[in-house]
């Protein structure tokens, strides 16, 4: 019987058909490795090609290696590429195959082709393997020697590459002093600027351990050596210019002289085609002249006209960068640019992030000459089909409004931008009366006037309800409607998703009541009913407070929550002035682009969230389920513990205390409920303060005592842990991979913890008082995720934990994994323990 057909699969013309490719390709090239006929180049040629398009789709073809080694004693230069690309690969992942190739290319390295010494040099160099660093000393050694420039460029690459691999043996070798000599004598340019950088490396890394390297890299920047670079620096290419100019810019001069003489040599750096140049060019001329004040203005005016130029030429990401950098210096000097407004007018064909950005320059160019020429243009921009370029523009003129510019005109302007159709201008436009009104009270009843008439049925955006809700509490003695707004925006409480409107609703409906009390009574009943009932603990603590000042006093209620109020002078700058001058410091670099320091892109303590995400791989929140997530509604029981009238927690508590009949109000849409709640606070007297024994009553200040009893004292857990203990991200990942989970479990947090953890951070010092140790956290309330890691103190036994907090609910939901799954259960208790002491 003859056997079953197989399945025909046609192969991929870009992969071996079979299992014997490779073996075809090793015979074919065998007998090509000792044949002199003529065109046989152009057969291995082909041959070549096929192992290296086959080994960069991932095909292993190390089999063919030393065929391939064979094949390469050619002086074809075109093979010899292939055969050095195909060796590099190989001789890093497996070092024995390396060794064959160590005799070619020793012997390449004395070809008389200085292209074949070059690339040999250049590939024996990047085998980078620690066994045959011994074999690259002497071909460097010759190759810093050579006649031709292009093996020294490669060579002086290679030994910061030898220094990579063995440190000591460069040292040695006495490789530095030479690339020394080499840069200060050598006539090819780019010789010179690779032993500069390689020096720089080299000693910047040797300094924390040799005096005589620290010693070598300040000579770097001495005065000899600065004015040698400056001197040849239009022989260098423009990479080169840079690393020359970023060396100089550290440079410090004797005297004035020196400047002028450094300023004028590098004058013509200015005009470079290449923007990097000059933008190396302009810092060398900042730093040089900071302690100058007169020249330094002089050298914002010669700068400006490189700048603007190479804007307004180049591709929008060299604009992008060349705008952030003129923005730096905009907030620096703005009048100095206030006169070119025109240059950053918008284009049409503009990304909008090169928009967003000239958004940004115009507000902060504007002064009384150009401010109505500038809002003009801006108010064009908010009809932009754009939204965010339009709502940015919007944002524009309300910033230009708060610097005291033109502001009649500007606030005519916004009240009409109230008045059009559009829903994202109306929410821009009602953020930013309202911190016009906070600024300019003056302006109230023509505000008002246009904010009254729109409906807060159509206004969506959770800022800008907020906004129109914080007009109808503060001027709702001018507003005939307010009352009946806020009214119809209570009732619908339920469906609204924001907690910010929320609060900004109980504060104006507080505000309200306090100027109209017979038309807000109801209204202010039904909306602390209904905050103390909300979810969200914001809005339950502000509608708690505000019950219990009003019951306590509603004078002093008045005067906290609706005081007199001044108009802002001043509004907080976003970036303080420390860091805009480490930014200035930072010139010609990413932290301009980005628009802050570079510790807080590089440094892990400012990368927010997770910021072991790179390392931890798959720990990150966003890759849980939904179902990992304990829900905010689920928790209703236990939130319902704060609402706890106080008979009820003297029952649980079993204390003994002076009981008074209050009770937080329950939220019933009934109108006697909500009046006769009301008549108790309104009748309160002005200086009487009803007893509580709620614990928060001392919290709220209100001089009110009270002593919970004390809890049963915990008997402290067996297991004892290492409070130094040490796990790196990477051994973390590997074993949260490997290890299977010992507990899953769920924990209770105290009402004091969940009131302290605002940030993850309040929690990690906590714990590592515990010694238990976080090694990545992140989230926003009401999740936050750990991950934390202990070790037993007399063994190095690890515990890993993944801790999942809900403060809504109160509940974490914990997973732990041990190397001594026996003991999970004691760590169990220690991390329940310490999270149940957890508080502020």
């Amino acid at each position: 019987m003859a056997p079953p057909a197989q399945a025909h699969r046609s192969p991929s013309p870009s992969q071996p058909s079979g299992k014997g490719e490779v073996s075809d390709l090793k015979s074919q090239l065998r007998q090509l490795a000792g044949s002199r006929a003529p065109g046989i180049d152009d057969s291995k040629r082909e041959l070549f090609k096929k192992v290296i398009s086959y080994m960069t789709i991932g095909i292993d073809v190390s089999a063919v290696f030393g065929e391939m080694v064979m094949c390469s004693a050619t002086s074809d230069i075109v093979l010899k590429k292939m055969c050095y690309l195909y060796v590099g690969n190989y001789a890093k992942v497996n070092p024995d195959l390396a060794l064959l190739t160590i005799n070619f290319l020793q012997r390449d390295c004395k070809d008389e082709d200085p292209m074949i010494r070059g690339l040999a040099l250049r590939s024996l160099c990047s085998l980078r393997v620690a066994n045959l660093v011994e074999y690259l000393v002497g071909p460097l050694g010759l190759g810093l020697k050579d006649n031709n420039s292009y093996v020294r460029t490669v060579a002086v690459i290679g030994v910061l590459k030898l220094y990579h691999i063995s440190a000591p043996t460069c040292i040695d070798a006495d490789f530095p002093p030479t690339l020394k000599h080499l840069m200060l004598n050598d006539p090819d340019p780019q010789v010179v600027a690779n032993c500069l950088s390689a020096l720089q490396e080299i000693w910047s890394l040797e300094a924390s351990t040799s005096e005589e390297a620290s010693r070598e890299r300040e000579a770097l920047i001495s005065k000899p050596v600065i004015y040698y670079l400056l001197n040849r620096i239009k022989e260098f290419s423009e990479w080169a210019q840079c690393l020359v100019l970023e060396l100089v810019a550290k440079y410090v001069p004797l005297d004035s002289n020196e400047i002028f003489d450094i300023m004028n040599l590098l004058e013509d750096r200015l005009q470079h085609a290449n923007g990097a140049v000059v933008l190396s060019t302009i810092k060398v001329f900042l730093h040089l002249t900071l302690s100058m004040t007169d020249v330094h203005q002089q050298v914002y005016e010669r700068i400006k006209a490189p700048l603007l130029t190479l804007v307004s030429s180049g591709s929008p990401e060299q604009s992008y960068a060349v705008l952030s950098h003129l923005h730096i210096l905009v907030m620096r000097a703005p009048f100095i640019f206030a006169s070119d407004y025109k240059h950053f007018y918008c284009q049409y064909n503009e990304p909008s992030y090169v928009k967003k950005l000239k958004l940004e320059m115009l507000t902060a160019v504007a002064n009384e000459s150009n401010t109505y020429e500038i809002v003009t243009e801006l108010c064009e921009y908010a009809a932009n089909v754009d939204i965010p370029i339009a709502r940015e523009s919007i944002r524009a003129v309300g910033k230009i409004a708060l610097q005291q510019y033109d502001v009649n005109a500007i606030v005519d302007r916004l009240l009409q931008f109230l008045e059009m159709e559009k829903d994202y201008v109306t929410a821009e436009a009602l953020v930013l009366v309202k911190d016009l009104l906070r600024k300019y009270p003056q302006w109230s009843h023509d505000c008002i006037a246009v904010v009254g008439s729109i409906s807060s049925q159509n206004v969506q955006e959770p800022k800008a309800k907020a906004a129109l809700i914080w007009m109808l509490g503060e001027y709702s003695q001018d507003m005939q409607d307010a009352p009946y707004i806020l009214e119809s925006l209570t009732e619908n409480w339920e469906e609204e998703p924001s907690a910010e409107v929320r609060l900004h609703l109980l504060t104006a409906v507080m505000k309200c009541f306090f100027k109209r009390p017979p038309e807000t009574q109801k209204v202010l009943g039904a909306a602390l009913a209904a905050g103390l009932a909300d979810f969200h603990q914001d809005v339950h603590d502000r509608a708690l407070f505000y019950h219990r000042l009003l019951q306590y006093n509603v004078s002093v209620a008045e005067r906290v929550v609706n005081p007199p109020k001044q108009a802002v002078s001043v509004f907080a700058d976003t970036q303080s002035s420390e860091i805009k001058d480490r930014i200035f410091d930072e010139f010609n670099s990413l932290s301009v682009v980005y628009q802050k320091p570079s510790y807080m892109f590089t440094d892990k303590d400012y990368r927010g969230p997770f910021e072991f995400s790179d390392e931890l791989g798959n720990l990150s929140i966003a890759a849980e389920s939904a179902d990992n997530v304990v829900p905010a509604q689920g928790v209703e029981a236990n939130d319902k513990d704060l609402l706890l009238s106080t008979s009820e927690k003297e029952e649980i508590r079993g204390a003994t205390f002076n009981v008074s009949g209050y009770s937080a109000p329950l939220y019933d849409s009934s109108a006697a409920s909500v009046q006769s709640e009301l008549a108790i606070i309104s009748s309160t007297s002005a200086g009487s303060a009803p007893s509580s024994s709620l614990a928060i009553d001392d919290l709220l200040g209100l001089g009110l005592s009270a002593a919970p009893a004390p809890e049963p004292a915990s008997v402290p857990p067996s297991l004892k842990l290492n409070s130094k203990a040490i796990l790196d991200p990477g051994t973390f990942q590997q074993k949260w991979r490997q290890l299977p989970i010992s507990l899953s479990q769920e924990f209770s947090l105290s009402p004091e913890g969940v009131a302290a953890l605002t940030t993850p951070q309040a929690l990690l010092w906590h714990m590592q008082g515990h010694s238990i140790h976080c090694i990545a956290s992140g989230g926003h309330s009401p999740n936050f995720k750990f991950f934390f890691f202990a070790q037993k103190a007399e063994e190095s036994s690890n515990f890993l934990v993944e801790c999942i907090i809900n403060t809504s609910s109160a509940k974490a939901q914990v997973k732990i994994k041990a190397d001594d799954q026996s003991t999970s259960q004691a760590f169990s208790d220690v991390f329940q323990s310490a999270l149940s002491k957890f508080s502020v």
